[in-house]
């Protein structure tokens, strides 16, 4: 690592250096984000495809999800082991990390293309898209194109946090971007002027999602502080279990939240079936989309609060490697804060507006049963995001310290026990109106338990520099 690099991430003053790595960092998480939503925006305005394109949209989300998932888990992890790495003066080895991760993801993600195309149908079926014949026809349209680009979506999302660690946070910032570019671009002609409806909104993304990953291959081979050389990209059995170790939290969070998706999608065609509205067949699937829709909007927030999270991994990784405890507590006070303020402005717009926010989402071309739906579901399904918002920051940061048990168990918690057990529970109770407070309620019992954990943390922060701190300033 460069002496100016060393310099800036344990020297320079924390607020700059929060701005410097998590904007790009949110930038390139919420136009990921919008590679999704900006298709679920396009379809749900199409009056062909309508709610159920939306419905087939939500039913195919938690598959890219798991795709999304095994590629955060190679890329953060190996995002926060080079920081470590190169905190501790251990240049080789991040150079191992990095070349070992970029065939476990290319691997991976041919292998997860694969299954997906074999199994198809089964795989639908499983994340409720049988909720009516229409919906499972455009699913099954939608899921087959967008698997054809899989590979190169893990790709690009596996070395998005690699670049950032290697100091180049706004190239990974404006690689994402040229993808979306081209997908909001694609769309409206595909979608409108061609007419290729749900065929039209994946092969948008995936033209997208292949720019992206292109200029990742690119950067790879004119990386500035971590370049591999050719044996690097030999796996290494002990560098690629430490880079998995550290990336756990990143792939449980996403695929525990594949999951939770999974229930709730199956519980909300159960009991929508039951309801005097929903379960007639030419309301069916309105619910599911939905709650599609909502979650789309949970995932404009989260993209922020993770983005804001991640930025700073290279930032707590460098400094928890040099022993610089006060900067890491500083920038942990101020990333928890900065969490807060965006899951209050989030909640303002879930509570007040939620009939603007559906209405982007096609909802004049819906019956009246769509709008007040969502309004009910935006209002109680995110009245805890606050929380979430919180939860999600101590994860990540749990992570990026190095502390990846601990981070591992309680989003497991978060999302298994409780978002999966109350998705289960309270609709048996509570109908479709169960689905949408497992939700908050899950938030709130987290919340408790991150205290605890938040409480420790600072704990472990305190007290003076340790002899690496001391000696690096020494050293300087």
């Amino acid at each position: 690592m460069d002496e100016k690099t060393t310099h800036s991430l344990g020297e320079a003053r924390i607020g700059a250096l929060m701005g410097k790595y998590a904007v790009p960092c949110v930038i390139s998480l919420l136009v990921g984000a919008l590679y999704n939503i900006v298709d679920q925006i396009f379809i749900a305005n199409a009056a062909y495809l309508g709610s159920y394109g939306n419905a087939a949209n939500t039913v195919v989300f938690p598959l890219t999800v798991i795709a999304l998932a095994v590629a955060v888990m190679i890329g953060d992890g190996c995002c926060a082991f080079v920081s470590l790495c190169l905190g501790r003066g251990q240049p080789e080895t991040a150079k191992k990390s990095v070349g070992s991760s970029v065939v476990m993801v290319a691997v991976s993600g041919a292998a997860l293309c694969l299954v997906y195309l074999t199994f198809s149908d089964e795989i639908i079926a499983m994340f409720g898209g049988t909720v009516n014949p229409e919906t499972f026809r455009c699913a099954k349209e939608y899921f087959f194109y967008i698997t054809l680009g899989i590979p190169f979506y893990m790709f690009g999302q596996a070395m998005n946090p690699i670049i950032r660690a290697d100091g180049s946070p706004r190239f990974a910032m404006a690689s994402t971007l040229a993808g979306a570019v081209i997908n909001i671009i694609l769309d409206p002609v595909f979608i409108f002027t061609l007419r290729w409806g749900m065929m039209g909104a994946a092969v948008a993304t995936v033209l997208g999602q292949v720019v992206t990953a292109a200029l990742a291959v690119v950067y790879l081979t004119r990386m500035k502080q971590v370049k591999p050389a050719r044996a690097d990209f030999l796996p290494d059995a002990a560098v690629c279990r430490k880079t998995l170790a550290l990336g756990a939290t990143s792939f449980l969070s996403q695929i525990s939240l594949v999951a939770a998706m999974a229930a709730i999608n199956n519980m909300i065609r159960k009991y929508g079936a039951l309801d005097p509205v929903f379960g007639q067949a030419q309301y069916a699937q309105i619910p599911m989309a939905v709650v599609g829709i909502v979650m789309k909007f949970f995932q404009i927030v989260i993209s922020i609060v993770v983005g804001m999270a991640a930025g700073c991994i290279p930032l707590v990784g460098f400094n928890m490697g040099a022993g610089k405890r006060d900067r890491v507590r500083e920038l942990f006070t101020r990333l928890l804060l900065a969490e807060a303020a965006v899951g209050a402005a989030a909640l303002v717009l879930v509570e007040l507006l939620p009939r603007q926010l559906i209405a982007i989402f096609g909802a004049a071309n819906e019956s009246g049963y769509y709008t007040d739906f969502a309004v009910r579901a935006f209002r109680i399904y995110l009245c805890m995001i606050v929380f979430a918002c919180v939860n999600k920051a101590c994860f990540i940061f749990l992570q990026a310290m190095g502390r990846a048990v601990s981070s591992t168990v309680l989003s497991m918690i978060r999302e298994i026990v409780f978002g999966v057990g109350f998705a289960l529970l309270l609709p048996v109770y509570f109908g479709l109106d169960g689905v949408l407070y497992s939700m908050p309620l899950s938030d709130i019992l987290t919340f408790v338990l991150a205290v605890f954990l938040i409480a420790g943390t600072y704990k472990n922060l305190a007290g003076e520099e340790c002899p690496a701190a001391l000696a690096h300033k020494g050293a300087a």
